[in-house]
């Protein structure tokens, strides 16, 4: 490109030098420049495979433009008529293919009703300008003219300016839905030099000169072709540049263009009828059409103000749609101002819609709509995606103000559980927050906070999470995972480890926890929370589970056999919310109690409290099972927001208090509060406690003087192989 941008500018300066080599210069240069953009504009409709046919338009346009170059300087030189032809029609066709590649490339994305908005509009100023042309150009060629073949010229290339002012203001008009790349800029940039250089060529007519000879009218020609030839240039130079546009910002005065063309052509029709003496036959017939015109432009731009409203605007919560998060995206960094991105999902949401209905989904997202927006400062922008996808635009925003709004944001949906029928619903949400940086789009950010809110849901913390450039996509990862542990189970790579749970008061082991984990044939041993995840969305988690249960059981009546009929052993058991929503799980799990010959009240299962959400189906079958004996626990117990409510009414024996109020314990009373609070509930309420997390001493002595029944932990042991507990539990029962 800088070659060909050099080689211009020394034909140019020698034109400068040299007068009388200027029209050679010219013809050269254009030739030139025709050739390398006919070259280039092909190889840009091969890259840019969705934008082929707009290049090959372009690519056929200056082909044209080189014919006619080649046509008019021939007959320029002999005198031929038939090459006069030739050149003539070479430059209409020029004009007709660049305008329809221009046009093709500004609409190409829309979606077919926005297109054919856009394209009448478009020919509301293609007539607006024809008016113009036509009273100051044509008209008076016909009536002081001759008509002679030279009219095929003299008409045809207004004509051909007007398709190009028609295509300059598509893009214009195209802009208000999606941002142009920078070579399609560039070829638009090529049209309006395009337009200057047939002015200042006609200019140079009227005034007397030669246009070949003039060196402002030269310079105009030969600028025109040179960017029209760098457009494509810059595509086959950058092909690794996304060829698909995206949507942005519209500017304010775009949606008043077509207007303003109706507005011109009115005052000119008023202004001949003065001219010309013509009041009296057609003032009032103009008069009215311009009365009309007015009333029709108003209605336009209020239908325009309401399709812009519900094209920014989520017509279920009121807050910004997609679309106006982008466009807020890009103003903000348009202005070169600090953005922080919150990306939100709202955790659990189909359970509620499953649970509940899609009305009742409706309210809760209507309702947590409502607090976002209450968290949200004035001059950021809250907004809805779609389904229970939501995010926030923060503007002059750093990374301890982002990580505060995300905090209140938790906080204010976490305040506000949703009552749906006799029930409170808790909303959960995680969140994935991403600062820009120098240079970023808003494409970029926004991937950027797509990758922290998976890593946040991923967590299962329902939390924020920064964007760190250490973090993997693990998305892809994830899919691969979740195709292997389709069959896992089937090749042996699941094994259930147990951890034992002590009676704090002896230290004596009371049960133990059936705890999965994959040994992964390439990955090595896998953590339950590197796969349970992905077993909950794929559904595997059922038939892991019910495995993991027949399991434990089978493995209790060894451990029961180890350990004093006075104290007999009992087995606790994951239950996930996937599992819950199964119609058959009761079934399933009474016929493995069946199979294994296990009493029912030697079985502890454990579900979180986001399990708790479903009145129909979840909760409906935990009671089942508590009717046949089985103890039920919430694991986790005071992380999840719930609803003291749930516990006066829910089939609950166990509360499991979470391993982070257990390490707050410090002998102190502000250290033992939460934990306290919940050993006091349960007893109010006739529940067992166990404390998870137990690794010090000191942690198991206040608890147990605080009231707790059980612990685990690994002061007493970590997870430990079937064998091991069944030799501590040996160990236990002999000793004094």
């Amino acid at each position: 490109m800088v070659t060909v941008v050099v080689l211009v500018a020394a034909g140019q300066t020698t034109s400068v030098l040299a007068p009388h080599t200027r029209p050679l210069i010219l013809a050269a240069s254009v030739l030139l420049l025709d050739v390398l953009g006919f070259i280039y504009s092909r190889k840009a409709a091969r890259l840019a495979v969705a934008k082929a046919t707009p290049w090959r338009l372009v690519a056929f346009g200056r082909a044209a433009s080189g014919i006619a170059n080649v046509g008019l300087t021939a007959a320029a030189l002999s005198g031929v008529t038939g090459w006069w032809w030739i050149g003539t029609l070479a430059q209409l066709s020029m004009y007709v293919l660049l305008a329809s590649g221009v046009l093709l490339a500004a609409t190409q994305y829309l979606r077919d009703p926005i297109r054919r908005a856009v394209l009448a509009e478009a020919v509301t100023v293609l007539a607006a300008g024809f008016m113009l042309i036509w009273y100051f150009v044509l008209e008076p060629i016909v009536n002081n003219q001759r008509p002679s073949y030279v009219w095929t010229s003299t008409i045809g290339i207004p004509l051909g300016d007007l398709l190009l002012i028609a295509a300059v203001a598509t893009v214009l008009l195209r802009n208000a839905e999606i941002r142009f790349g920078v070579p399609a800029i560039v070829l638009t940039a090529g049209l309006v030099c395009y337009l200057v250089s047939d002015m200042t060529w006609a200019t140079a007519g009227v005034n007397g000169e030669q246009a070949a000879t003039s060196l402002f009218a030269t310079v105009s020609v030969v600028t025109a072709c040179l960017v029209l030839t760098l457009a494509p240039m810059l595509v086959v130079h950058r092909p690794s540049r996304p060829s698909r546009p995206r949507r942005s910002t519209p500017p304010a005065w775009a949606e008043h263009l077509s207007t303003t063309a109706m507005a011109v052509a009115c005052t000119l029709m008023m202004t001949v009828a003065v001219i010309e003496h013509q009041m009296r036959p057609w003032g009032g017939l103009v008069g009215g059409l311009i009365v009309m015109t007015g009333a029709v432009a108003a209605r336009q731009m209020m239908s325009l103000r309401e399709s812009r409203n519900l094209l920014v605007h989520d017509p279920l919560t009121g807050l910004a749609s997609r679309t106006g998060l982008e466009w807020a995206v890009d103003r903000a960094l348009k202005r070169a101002r600090p953005v922080a991105l919150l990306l939100i999902d709202v955790d659990g949401f189909k359970l509620i819609n499953d649970a509940y209905g899609h009305g009742a989904g409706d309210i809760v997202l209507t309702e947590f709509a409502h607090h976002l927006r209450s968290a949200v400062r004035a001059g950021h922008t809250p907004a809805r995606l779609g389904g229970d996808e939501f995010a926030v635009v923060l503007t002059d925003s750093t990374v301890e103000n982002a990580t505060t709004a995300a905090r209140r944001i938790v906080s204010a949906a976490a305040a506000n559980p949703v009552r749906l029928d006799n029930d409170l619903v808790p909303i959960r949400i995680s969140i994935g927050i991403a600062v820009a940086q120098p240079g970023d789009t808003a494409d970029t950010l926004m991937r950027r906070a797509d990758v922290a809110v998976y890593h946040s849901k991923r967590a299962g913390t329902h939390a924020y999470t920064v964007y760190d450039p250490t973090m993997v996509d693990r998305r892809g990862e994830d899919a691969a995972l979740s195709g292997s542990l389709d069959g896992a189970l089937d090749r042996g790579e699941l094994h259930v480890l147990y951890q034992p749970l002590v009676d704090l008061s002896d230290e004596y082991p009371t049960a133990a926890e059936a705890l999965i984990r994959w040994q992964h044939p390439t990955k090595g041993l896998l953590s339950p929370t590197q796969f349970i995840p992905i077993a909950e969305r794929s559904g595997a988690i059922t038939r892991i589970g019910l495995w993991v249960l027949e399991q434990a059981l089978q493995q209790l009546q060894i451990f029961q056999s180890h350990a004093p009929a006075s104290r007999p052993m009992h087995v606790s058991v994951n239950l996930s919310p996937r599992q819950l929503q199964e119609p058959t799980i009761v079934h399933d799990v009474l016929a493995i109690l069946e199979r294994t010959g296990t009493d029912p009240r030697h079985l502890v299962l454990e579900v979180t409290e986001s399990a708790l959400v479903d009145e129909t189906s979840g909760i409906a079958a935990l009671r089942a099972l508590r009717e046949h004996g089985i103890r039920i626990a919430i694991d986790d117990f005071g992380t999840g927001y719930s609803s003291l409510q749930y516990l006066t009414r829910l089939p609950v024996d166990i509360l499991k208090i979470d391993r982070s109020f257990v390490a707050e314990l410090n002998g102190t009373p502000e250290g033992a509060s939460v934990t306290e609070a919940i050993i006091r509930l349960a007893q109010v309420l006739h529940l067992s406690t166990v404390a998870e997390g137990i690794e010090t001493p000191q942690q198991a002595t206040e608890l147990k003087q605080l009231g707790c029944d059980t612990g685990q932990g690994y002061l007493f042991a970590k997870p430990l192989a079937a064998t091991e507990l069944t030799k501590m539990l040996t160990k236990a029962h002999t000793r004094p």
